[in-house]
């Protein structure tokens, strides 16, 4: 089995596949050890034996023209299946989450869940990445496959560390909200401003001030000229998120791995404070995450890095897929208000199934 990565950029126009010919991608038991380090990352939520970080070599590089999109009005009609037993594991970690929360042991966590559906076996990996570049344009849509790690799905929103030697970005998303029929319109690549008459509430709304003050105080470490843009909504398929982004200079491109292992996780998928959520997650966490919620892309010190965080994913088998979603939870969130929102973010995933 040959590893390869396929993705292509938001907005972008093309589609880049990075295949590995020869023996298997190089695994990496922390983040810093990308320092000084190109080819294309596949790292986890959580580093462990059986999820390294996996660092593909680009023995070829291949680009192709990306399909045109779809018509971004035209009715998805995700299939859904009863999953009692899932609703009941997702309330008691919600109860041991939230009972967290009202303690005060953190402002913020991230609670996960995964479910499993049937796909059709002559549905391959390539045609199901191929069909999200059509319905997801805004987003960094990706397919991974290795020995090591299985083959995954992506198509995100989020940003971890972009840019071109020595100026970077990243970004602070959080806060999620549906749109209903009559505002898809909006969805014209490249133009988001309807999205201004949008009114975030007082629990969205406070979840993006913590991940935006959490960003901006991790970058101060190692950059300069750091600028901000936000928070303002950005659309991600039927789904709008508040979002800031940050330009800054780094002091040293071959320290990219230290500035991702301080990073990530991201507020967005983990909690503040960082180390003591992810510890707190992956001890109360009922679903294992694997490579969900952490991060892909192509890295390069001395040119262009593009990784993003592992969001509306799924990992694909013969038969069946495993889709990811998760949530950030405050004192003020509500159990089910916060599983209808994990539902609609798979329905990025079912929809690339379910209407293939």
């Amino acid at each position: 089995m040959k590893s390869y990565a396929m993705y292509r950029l938001p907005h972008g126009r093309e589609i880049v596949r990075i295949t590995q010919s020869t023996g298997l991608p190089e695994e990496l038991q922390s983040y810093s050890e990308l320092n000084g380090r190109s080819g294309f990352v596949f790292a986890p939520f959580c580093i462990s034996q059986s999820c390294p970080v996996l660092l593909i070599k680009p023995d070829s590089t291949e680009t192709m023209p990306a399909p045109e999109c779809m018509d971004t009005n035209a009715p998805c009609v995700p299939q859904h299946t009863d999953d009692t037993q899932g609703r009941n594991v997702y309330a008691a970690d919600f109860a041991a989450f939230h009972e967290a929360l009202t303690r005060g042991e953190f402002d913020k966590l991230v609670l996960a869940r995964s479910t499993q559906v049937e796909h059709a076996p002559s549905m391959q990996p390539e045609e199901m990445f191929m069909r999200a570049c059509r319905l997801y344009p805004r987003m960094f849509v990706a397919l991974v496959s290795t020995p090591q790690g299985g083959t995954w799905l992506m198509a995100t929103p989020e940003i971890l560390l972009s840019g071109d030697a020595p100026i970077y970005s990243t970004m602070a998303l959080a806060g999620t909200m549906r749109l209903d029929d009559s505002q898809l319109s909006f969805d014209t690549p490249g133009h988001d401003s309807d999205t201004d008459s949008i009114v975030w509430d007082d629990k969205n709304t406070l979840e993006q001030e913590y991940v935006a003050a959490y960003m901006r105080e991790r970058i101060a470490h190692f950059a300069y000229n750091i600028s901000s843009k936000g928070p303002y909504t950005a659309r991600a398929g039927r789904l709008v998120h508040l979002r800031t982004d940050f330009t800054f200079t780094l002091t040293d491109m071959h320290l990219l791995g230290d500035i991702i292992d301080s990073l990530h996780p991201t507020p967005a998928v983990c909690g503040i404070p960082k180390d003591e959520a992810r510890r707190f997650i992956m001890t109360h966490e009922s679903a294992g995450r694997g490579y969900y919620s952490g991060f892909s892309g192509p890295i390069n010190p001395d040119g262009a890095t593009r990784l993003f965080v592992s969001l509306r994913c799924m990992s694909i088998g013969e038969r069946t897929c495993r889709l990811y979603a998760g949530g950030g939870l405050l004192r003020e969130s509500d159990e089910q208000h916060e599983w209808e929102e994990t539902e609609c973010k798979m329905d990025t995933m079912r929809c690339v199934i379910n209407n293939g």
